[in-house]
């Protein structure tokens, strides 16, 4: 078992930043590689980012590139996303999850954190 939490979200106005945290614990957190997700209301949930298990590949959404970093320090068990340049269109609730592949698809990631609300102001 991987226990996620998110933490970092919030309510900011367009154009601002914002930094989420996850924090794993249970099985060794290098085994895998780990995404962030958000899903708006009334929409499915949509790949953000996701980072190998050592970092050095990494992936994103069209619609966050050039504005969001994700990162791991797997000496804190912990994945962030750097949001920058953020838009009305980026509110969303945002989770981590941890899957065994480096893959965009929701359904291959096996455990997922709470979610943290992310509301962007125009």
């Amino acid at each position: 078992q991987v226990q996620l939490v998110e933490s970092g979200g919030g309510l900011v106005q367009a154009g601002g930043s914002l930094r989420l945290s996850c924090a794993a614990s249970g099985r060794t957190f290098t085994n895998y590689v780990m995404g962030w997700f958000r899903q708006a209301p009334g929409k499915e949930r949509e790949s953000v980012a996701r980072i190998s298990w050592s970092g050095p590949d990494t992936a994103y959404a069209d619609s966050v590139k050039g504005r969001f970093t994700i990162s791991r320090d797997n000496a804190k068990n912990t994945v962030y996303l750097q949001m920058n340049s953020l838009k009305p269109e980026d509110t969303a609730v945002y989770f981590c999850a941890a899957s065994r592949i480096f893959t965009a698809r929701s359904t291959y990631y096996d455990y997922w954190g709470q979610g943290t609300q992310v509301t962007v102001s125009s």
